[in-house]
């Protein structure tokens, strides 16, 4: 995970937020556990709101699915 890490903190220097969707979405794939994965999935799903990105309603169900958001849309 040493790449990913390194790849994760040049996208947060150089402020690449699309780049950051992706790159927590892979670290969340990549975790061992339900608790980090979810953890890394949080931080995809947010990034993807401040992008307005579609990926936002995947990951919000993801998270859904394991007891960590809810389906409700937001207004």
């Amino acid at each position: 995970m040493s790449d990913l890490n390194d790849r994760l903190l040049a996208a947060h220097e150089t402020g690449d937020t699309r780049a950051l969707v992706d790159l927590y979405t892979e670290a969340a794939d990549q975790a061992k556990d339900m608790d980090t994965a979810c953890f890394f999935l949080t931080h995809a799903m947010i990034f993807a709101l401040e992008l307005g990105l579609p990926i936002a309603d995947e990951l919000r169900s993801q998270l859904a699915q394991h007891g960590r958001e809810t389906n409700t849309p937001v207004l």
